[in-house]
């Protein structure tokens, strides 16, 4: 169907009004209730009260007067409660008849499982009391416009049962193991009503998951033989996923407390400042004037609004409103603006530096610091970013789109570059400036350098806001009236300077003075609380305006609003850990992760690239329903040490980290993908299309998202692992350059329309740019296979540094055979002796094989899995290969082909650039 049919279609339809679209966000986001006054205020002021807290537990405040300091599993308890709390005032519950089953049929399930669970001589009475409850309360009703008494019941009591673990934690800590009576109590009625709140604030697809995983953890004797398990008595479970941190108040409800919740609070007051509106002014002047500029302007504010919001939803709904009308201006259609806007949001999620909340997770998960996994993170994310603006070229080129008529003429093309360069260098002599500044000011001031760097901040400041007070007021533009000319750049740009200073304080703590993320955050947002509170009363000074008392009342006003919008944000996230910590909880218990290897095994053949495909399509399934936090922690609990254990028995040697990132791009794409697709469903509300549809085109923009994942698992350079600044650079433009192919491969159009070979050869260059390695090991293999007897020998001749890989037979954790590679870096030494020695290995003859007879403790060798009693099968030594980039020759050779049989078939266009 064509664009125009479409667009013709999409016409009859009116996309919603804002008020609609509020309420839309509010009821996936924030909570769709709207109650009377006093229960309003209620909320508003619990939840700032909440982020109140959270800025004190992480500041240094506590440590400096003695007073108010909380513990992890304390001040998780309190996270936990609000959030508990918050979920049944703000949430009303749903009553379509699959939501009634749920919300009836899970706590009779629970009842049921409790009393099964439940070891003989322990009080039972109380159990069908409290699932009773919570279904009485379900039965009873959830009305739109006020709090019925018993969802304040089921908020007081879920508070409470978090609040248990504060207020009992000596007591606790006095029986671990042996819980008794009112831990019985507290823990069924605390995971009845989380899984409750897990409904109402986040549907139902992670309360099923969890309800399972429960299920299976009392009922293992009765399951299948490969996940069969001896099951878990109701006191075990009690002590592991209430009583302990090992389940609900584990590491992920950890990381919503400690990091996660001050990254989205600083989003929220940033955007109450007015960054939002900036980001998306600054897009437009500097790119609405391209071909089918709109859109590309909606990627480029979407990646910036991706720094303030951790909400596909949400992201989309900022920019959106904004830029799919505009879109459809210069000829998208409904479908496609909505598409491109769903894209570039979800995309927000994976650009660093503030990754959305499984970029925390990831950092206690594989055990490496944050600014390793921005570094990982950052060529995937900024490669995807401009293939997107890449497809939105392709598609205005398809359908001849022009774009926004310039506010103001352009430089000549030479005064333009010297202009660029002179900024350039600007920015990077303050940069240096700062950083050898900061460098000096630490040693000469010593414990008061936090004073004076901030006093120096704030006549930045105050400066910046000066100088953007020169320039008229940024007004949010009405999408809907008619363009006559797009803002002007340099007044736009200098009009919101003030705004990147929080996010380079952010981005300086984190990545230069390497901070924890939860300190940078604190500092970042008390940076935020600081500029809300005085930006508008300095505007009212600089432009003259008087009335400093309205001024400050505007500004107290915006920053209750943006502590209110940061607590609101983070009930789904705070609800999602806490339920995805029963799945985790539930894994460490049972064991049923070395059981799902064998069943991946099984279903996958062994072979890694399908392990990947499952672990792709199960990522996708379980996002269907879950929020990404939730579907990352699943999904990277049960399937992220399969791949790299059976990755390892197929020779291939995958970091941990790569099959985070894998797993985590593949839960964001479930935004994306019909029929669930819930950022697809927010832009086609927002653009009146069709929202499978848009669905569908967002899917077919998002490949180049799931193309990258499979590729950074075989190819490690792309996540700057073992790379060093020139390689990184050169990796990131051939990246770049793969990725556009890529995307021309699969949007159907480089220089014109392709024809199925030229996909075909485009497809081909475009991996043979991403992974050279694959062509250059068949034509010259990197390893030579080496019978064990000269392993010692194959020690001798490699060059210290060297990779050397050995295949070994062994056994695994619970006894079974297994076969792997395991990868060992040739040490120093004369001999091969010598070197053997300095990994940790002793190995011996025994009838005619080569035998591990001891391993060092702490030794490279034990670090790679290797142990005593093991087999050497065969040593697989390095050999000289010539560099794989070779292999860009005939790429570029099949390239050139292609290029010229489409520039022969190329018809001139009118453009305008």
């Amino acid at each position: 169907m064509t664009d125009n049919t479409t667009s013709a279609e999409s016409a009859e339809r009116k996309g919603l009004s804002q008020a609609e679209i509020d309420e839309l966000v509010a009821s996936s986001d924030t909570g769709g209730r709207v109650p009377s006054l006093p229960i309003a205020r209620l909320i508003t002021w619990t939840a700032i009260v909440w982020s109140l807290f959270q800025l004190w537990i992480a500041s240094p405040l506590p440590f400096m007067i003695g007073f108010g300091v909380f513990n992890d599993t304390e001040a998780r308890s309190f996270h936990l409660a609000f959030a508990l709390f918050l979920a049944f005032l703000a949430y009303p519950a749903a009553r379509s008849p699959v939501q009634l089953v749920l919300g009836i049929g899970v706590p009779a399930l629970m009842t049921v499982l409790f009393v099964y669970g439940a070891k003989e001589g322990t009080p039972i009475w109380w159990i069908p009391l409290v699932g009773a409850g919570v279904i009485a309360a379900v039965l009873l009703g959830s009305p739109k416009d006020r709090v019925p008494p018993w969802e304040w019941a089921l908020a007081i009591l879920g508070a409470a049962s978090s609040l248990y673990l504060y207020f009992a934690y000596d007591a606790i800590s006095s029986r671990v193991g042996a819980p008794i009576l009112p831990d019985f109590v507290v823990a069924a009625i605390g995971i009845m009503v989380l899984l409750e709140a897990t409904r109402r604030a986040l549907g139902p697809a992670l309360m099923i998951v969890a309800s399972v995983f429960l299920a299976y953890t009392f009922l293992g004797p009765m399951m299948p033989g490969i996940i069969a398990h001896k099951g878990n008595n109701l006191s075990e479970v009690v002590n592991h996923q209430w009583i302990t941190t090992e389940g609900v108040f584990g590491i992920a409800l950890g990381v919503s407390t400690s990091f996660v919740f001050l990254f989205v609070l600083f989003g929220s007051l940033l955007d109450k400042a007015g960054a939002g509106n900036y980001f998306i002014q600054v897009a437009f002047s500097l790119m609405g004037h391209m071909r089918g500029g709109p859109a590309k302007a909606a990627v480029v504010s979407s990646a910036m609004t991706g720094l303030i919001s951790g909400s596909s939803i949400a992201n989309v709904v900022t920019t959106g409103t904004f830029t799919i009308p505009l879109m459809k201006r210069v000829g998208f259609s409904s479908e496609k603006a909505g598409a491109v806007e769903v894209a570039s949001s979800v995309n927000g999620q994976i650009m660093p530096p503030v990754m959305g909340a499984a970029a925390f997770l990831m950092v206690e998960y594989v055990g490496i610091p944050y600014f390793d996994v921005v570094k990982h993170a950052f060529v995937p994310a900024v490669i995807s970013y401009i293939a997107l603006v890449y497809i939105v070229h392709l598609e205005a080129m398809k359908a001849n789109m022009q774009g926004l008529p310039r506010a103001v003429e352009p430089k000549p093309l030479v005064a333009w570059l010297i202009s660029l360069a002179f900024t350039v260098a600007a920015i990077c002599a303050l940069s240096l400036a700062v950083y050898y500044g900061m460098g000096w000011i630490r040693p000469a001031f010593g414990a008061s350098a936090g004073y004076v760097v901030f006093v120096l901040l704030v006549i930045t400041y105050v400066g910046l806001l000066g100088f953007a007070c020169r320039e008229p007021r940024l007004k949010m533009e009405d999408p809907n009236a008619p363009v006559t000319k797009l803002p002007v750049p340099g007044p736009t740009i200098r009009a919101g300077l003030h705004f990147l200073l929080p996010v380079v304080v952010l981005v300086w703590a984190l990545m230069v003075d390497r901070l924890s993320p939860g300190l940078s955050a604190f500092w970042a947002a008390a940076f935020m609380v600081f500029i809300l509170l005085t930006q508008r009363p300095l505007e009212a000074m600089f432009r003259g305006e008087g009335d400093y008392g309205a001024a400050m009342r505007n500004g107290v006003r915006e920053l209750i609003e943006g502590l209110e919008a940061g607590a609101r944000n983070m009930i789904g996230i705070g609800i999602a850990t806490a339920t995805a910590g029963i799945i985790v909880g539930a894994v460490s218990q049972t064991g049923v992760g070395s059981a799902l290897a064998d069943v991946v095994e099984v279903l996958s053949g062994g072979n890694i690239l399908a392990i990947l495909a499952l672990t792709a399509v199960l990522s996708l399934i379980l996002g269907m329903g879950l929020p990404t936090t939730a579907n990352y922690i699943v999904v990277s609990a049960l399937l992220a040490p399969v791949i790299v254990s059976l990755g390892q028995q197929n020779g291939l040697i995958v970091p941990l980290i790569a099959v985070h990132l894998f797993v985590f791009y593949f839960g964001i794409m479930a935004d994306v993908t019909p029929p669930v697709g819930l950022a697809s469903f927010a832009a086609a509300a927002v653009s009146g299309g069709d929202p499978i549809r848009t669905g569908v085109v967002a899917f077919f923009y998002s490949l180049r998202t799931a193309a990258l994942p499979f590729l950074f698992i075989f190819n490690t350079d792309l996540l700057l692992i073992d790379v060093d600044w020139i390689h990184g650079i050169f990796v990131f433009i051939t990246a770049t350059i793969a990725m556009l192919l890529f995307a021309a491969a699969t949007q159907g159009w480089f220089l014109t329309r392709n024809r199925i070979w030229e996909t075909v050869l485009l497809l081909l260059v475009a991996f043979t740019f991403f992974r050279p390695g694959f062509w250059m090991d068949m034509v010259a293999p990197p390893f030579k296979n080496l019978p064990p007897a000269q392993f010692e020998q194959a020690m001798g001749d490699a060059m210290p540094g060297a990779e050397m890989r050995l295949t070994v037979n062994g056994l695994n954790a619970v006894g079974d055979p297994v076969t792997f590679t395991a990868p060992l870096t040739v040490p120093e030494g004369e001999t091969g002796a010598d070197r053997l020695l300095a990994t940790g290995i002793e190995a011996i003859d025994r009838d005619g094989k080569t035998i591990i007879d001891n391993v060092a403790f702490d030794s490279p060798a034990q670090k790679v899995g290797l142990d005593w009693d093991q087999e050497i099968v065969s040593v697989m030594a390095p050999q000289s290969q010539p560099t794989k980039y070779l292999m860009y020759l005939p790429a570029l050779l099949i390239l050139a082909l292609v290029v010229w049989m489409q520039r022969r078939r190329v018809e001139p266009q009118p453009a305008h650039a």
